[in-house]
């Protein structure tokens, strides 16, 4: 196996060179050949508004959908841009020379403020058609206005600041009153707060922004034609509505924190970005002389909420001095730049000019640039045309500008769902990696890459990163798909190489011992993956060679258990002489087959150990095929040993009530090897009755005569009611033993006899005790003595036995007495027999003539019949025909053979030449005949009565119709 690896990485330094010469050619390295990465379409999408102004557009402002612009000197026209055909025009009522200077929406398109030119401003609520004079604020040219957007209403604005050109900051509120019988002014108060000066003096107050952060703290952003103020401070709770004049009055003795930059454009605009509706602003855009001051806005720090800042330029083609820079928006990656004559797009993440959209004399000198936050939509508008611009797909190449900037997570995170960018970006940050020489997690993103795998591998065997080629070699196999097969395979063999050869440097190293430890984890990690299950299982062998090539005998027996080869691990634990692992191995996974394979071996070692683990497997384990354990055991072991063998035949007998007969003989050889006793009493308890015995008797009774245990093979005798050999047996044993078997065939009671007799023989021949042949024939009445005389020699005196004799004697008189007693019984019987008999022949009965068959219900004296004691009349062959069906099969087979004799008697003689006398006696003997074959007809038929007899008792269970005639019965009665 490792020769094949070997040749693996040949063939990876040869696809190398294949891959430079593609290179060389055009051949791409990433798996998406030729993909567009992008569409064509621009994010700054221009559309022209079809709307030809009556009058030249002196300002226009957008706010929640909601379009106001000023036309000429004396009209405002407003547009709901969800209602486009609806316009709504208001006349502002003034006969002077006034003109618009600026107008300035709220957030919710409700409150219009129009700053004139005359030092005078105007309010518009967009739910009147009036436009009401500010009179507080006369005498002020407005230039900026700070929304709240916290305590804004649709008809009062809460407090809001506002910004002169002389540099002061009042704070005011409008309030609209509806249903009022009077008139009143609009404007509640107009209040100075504070002044905005530069070393000049007081400077115009060109952007004004009231931000609320955490824990109720105020953030007003106000800025001057070279500076950018803070002003930082917390409002009670609670008295939202008195204003902001606390957080101003904090700086009352000394300026506030402060950017200042030298060049001056005559007048500054700082744009927001903001990327929900109703959230905070995430970023700002300050367009002054020196450039654009860009920066997110943090709002937990205590002083300032700008943060990041950085000054972008202009372009080159930007000359303050000739074509300044008019207005300035700010999307999420971008901010645009209003000349006179075109827009510039500029990457906030390099300052970079992305787009430019040049416009056309003939629509005049471009105004005007604004943006409405909630829909994000982009307005500019000359004096007579107003263009919109749509932004789509704003992020689309910010993954580029990141990934050029090394900040690979942003990048990533704006091109996760378009795999081609992200390959790149995978690639780019993998390579940056490893030109840092941090190689595993340039193996991490190199696994993620679409790029050769063969290029990368051999990046990393070149610059001897065994680690990190592992790393990428398993993130690029948890990355594959179950049908790349081959490709599993080849990663998962290479992986086990790398490893087993990481783990032998690390092992022979005691100062590396805990990366030893943490690199053996993540190797066992490895293999026990659910993942690499199936790939591992289908290539357990080269696993295995690996593995032994390696010597590494933990991870074999490691790698075993995980594929369940448990027989590996236990031949393993045995090759080592570890039986109690191995041991422990099957009893934790108790397999049956292991259980019968390594057996044999175990029990030559810790015999009391396995039969302690058969004993817990119980009935899983089939005995029978543990049999040829236990006799190479019992064959070479001691008698203590033995006993082991004889402790699980027990529990299998006892305990699992084992039937199966090789079991039963196997203990009773144990039994009779080493426990005379137990064999015994084990075959007593078996019983007698040989089909419920489980052993085989024959195998039993050589078992026990070779072993010369005598009693033992008495009781297999009686089981196999072999007595005479059971007696034989005995009397070499016990007389008691042998008197015992004697009066076993009861129902035989000459061979019982003939047993006792073979007693007596032995006790009076070979044991000439003359006593104990007397009591055997008080032990068995069979016996008399005439019966063991024989037996005894000639000089024996009748003393001995004079008693016998005359108890003999008398026992002949009785039964002589018993009989005559009898005899005369049988002869009193006789006698009244005889005297009933004729008694019966003298009885009789009358039949009137309008009697009927108790069967048919017609005329009894038509045909024969019988009349019972009972009182039943029945015609011959109306109670033949009720009777015979009832009868066995062998009656009625008599019954037919009587009637066709009956018939046959019944037929004229075919002879007409015998003699006269030869028919005269062969009629008395046909009519004798003929009369014998009615009796007998008559005993069968007219035995009892059919209804008041047996028969009708017996036919109780019968149904009334026959089951087969049912369905006929039941028709005919239809």
């Amino acid at each position: 196996m490792a020769s094949i690896l070997d040749e693996y990485e040949d063939s990876l330094h040869r696809s190398a060179s294949v891959q430079q010469s593609r290179a060389s050619v055009g051949i791409p390295h990433s798996g998406y050949v030729n993909a567009r990465l992008e569409k064509e379409t621009p994010i700054f999408n221009k559309q022209r508004i079809d709307f030809a102004p009556p009058e030249k557009i002196n300002s226009l402002v957008v706010s929640s959908n909601q379009l106001c612009m000023s036309l000429g000197k004396d009209t405002l026209l407003r547009i709901d841009l969800g209602k486009p055909d609806e316009p709504n025009q208001v006349e502002l009522g003034r006969k002077d020379e006034a003109k618009v200077y600026k107008m300035f929406l709220d957030h919710t398109g409700s409150h219009l403020l129009i700053a004139l030119n005359t030092s005078e401003c105007l309010y518009l609520n967009r739910s009147v058609q009036k436009v009401r004079a500010l009179s507080r604020w006369k005498g002020h040219l407005i230039e900026s206005v700070g929304w709240n957007k916290f305590l804004g209403s649709e008809t009062n604005t809460g407090p809001i600041l506002v910004g002169t050109s002389q540099g002061q900051i009042y704070e005011a509120e409008i309030s609209v009153s509806e249903g009022s019988l009077f008139s009143t002014n609009p404007d509640q108060y107009f209040r100075q707060v504070y002044t905005l000066e530069e070393e000049s003096g007081p400077a115009p107050v060109c952007c004004l922004e009231i931000e609320r952060g955490i824990e109720g703290k105020f953030f007003i952003i106000a800025t001057t034609r070279k500076r950018l103020f803070q002003f930082v401070g917390k409002v009670p709770e609670g008295t939202e509505q008195q204003g902001f004049s606390s957080i101003f009055a904090v700086h009352a003795d000394h300026l506030p924190s402060f950017r200042e930059f030298p060049a001056n454009l005559g007048f500054s605009e700082i744009a927001f970005y903001t990327p929900k509706l109703r959230s905070n602003p995430r970023s700002f855009a300050w367009m002054m002389g020196n450039g654009v001051l860009y920066g997110t806005l943090d709002y937990s720090r205590p002083d300032s909420i700008l943060s990041d800042e950085r000054v972008w330029v202009y372009p080159p083609d930007i000359d303050i001095t000739v074509n300044k820079p008019i207005s300035i928006v700010l999307t999420q990656f971008h901010f645009l730049l209003l000349l006179s004559d075109r827009v510039k797009a500029v990457c906030t993440l390099n300052g970079q000019v992305v787009f430019q959209d040049l416009f056309l004399e003939k629509f005049g000198s471009l105004t005007r640039m604004i943006k409405d936050p909630t829909v994000q939509q982009i307005w500019i508008h000359t004096e007579k045309v107003v263009f919109r611009y749509h932004v789509q797909r704003e992020s689309r190449d910010v993954w580029k500008m990141y990934m050029n900037m090394n900040k690979f997570d942003l990048a990533k995170e704006y091109c996760k769902d378009r795999p081609e960018c992200l390959d790149i970006v995978l690639a780019k940050e993998a390579e940056h990696c490893f030109q840092n020489k941090r190689y595993l997690d340039s193996a991490k993103c190199y696994a993620l890459t679409q790029n050769y795998f063969e290029e990368i591998a051999l990046k990393f065997i070149e610059a001897k990163q065994e680690e990190a080629l592992m790393e990428f070699l398993i993130k690029k196999l948890s990355n594959l798909k179950p049908s790349e097969k081959t490709q599993t395979t080849l990663l998962t063999t290479w992986l086990t190489e790398l490893y087993l050869n990481w783990l032998g440097i690390l092992q022979g190293d005691p100062s590396q011992r805990s990366l030893y430890l943490d690199t053996r984890e993540k190797f066992r990690t490895f293999l026990s993956s659910p993942k690499n299950k199936d790939c591992l299982f289908n290539n357990r062998a080269s696993i295995y060679e690996l593995l032994a090539s390696h010597g590494d005998t933990e991870h074999m027996v490691y790698f075993a258990v995980i594929m369940q080869d448990y027989e590996r691990v236990v031949a393993h634990h045995c090759q080592h002489d570890e039986y109690d692992e191995a041991l422990n191995v099957l009893s934790r996974h108790r397999d049956e087959k292991l259980f019968y394979k390594f057996s044999p071996v175990l029990i030559q070692h810790i015999p009391k150990k396995v039969v302690d683990a058969w004993i817990s497997m119980g009935s899983r384990l089939d005995a029978r095929n543990l049999i040829p354990a236990l006799v190479n055991y019992s064959q070479s072991a001691s008698t203590q040993q033995i006993n082991e063998a004889i402790r699980y035949m027990e529990f299998c007998v006892y305990q699992l009530e084992e039937t199966q007969q090789a079991i039963h003989n196997y203990l009773l050889s144990l039994y009779a090897l080493c426990r005379p006793d137990s064999l015994l009493s084990y075959l007593e308890q078996a019983g007698t009755n040989p089909n419920r015995i489980h052993y085989d008797l024959k195998y039993a009774l050589r078992l026990c005569a070779e072993h010369g245990h005598h009693r033992a093979c008495v009781h297999v005798y009686k089981v196999m009611e072999l007595y005479e050999e059971a007696v034989d047996l005995a009397l070499q044993v016990d007389v008691d033993l042998a008197k015992s078997c004697a009066d076993l065939p009861e129902d035989d009671e000459e061979l019982r006899k003939k047993l006792w007799l073979k007693i007596a023989r032995h006790v009076v021949q070979e044991e000439k005790d003359v006593k104990k042949a007397m009591a055997c024939l008080s032990s068995c009445a069979l016996l008399k003595i005439e019966d063991v005389l024989p037996f005894f020699p000639d000089f024996v005196t009748i003393d001995h036995f004079k008693e016998a004799i005359c108890n003999s004697l008398e026992d002949y008189n009785k039964h002589i007495e018993e009989l005559k007693r009898e005899m005369e019984e049988a002869t009193q019987s006789a006698k009244r027999i005889r005297e009933d008999i004729q008694e019966m022949r003298n009885k009789y009965g009358s039949v009137e003539p309008q009697e009927k068959c108790a069967a048919c219900d017609f005329p009894l004296l038509n045909r024969p019949f019988y009349l019972f004691l009972c009182g039943h009349m029945f015609h011959y062959d109306c109670l033949l025909q009720a009777v015979f069906p009832n009868l066995p099969a062998y009656k009625q087979a008599k019954l037919e053979d009587l009637q066709k004799k009956l018939a046959a008697t019944s037929q004229p003689s075919k002879s007409h030449h015998r003699p006269k006398d030869a028919d005269t006696i062969s009629l008395g003997k046909g009519q004798q005949s003929r009369e014998q074959i009615k009796a007998d007809i008559d005993d069968i038929v007219a035995a009892e009565c059919v209804y008041c007899g047996e028969l009708m008792i017996r036919s109780i269970d019968k149904p009334f119709i026959d089951p087969q005639k049912y369905e006929e019965e039941m028709q005919s009665w239809l």
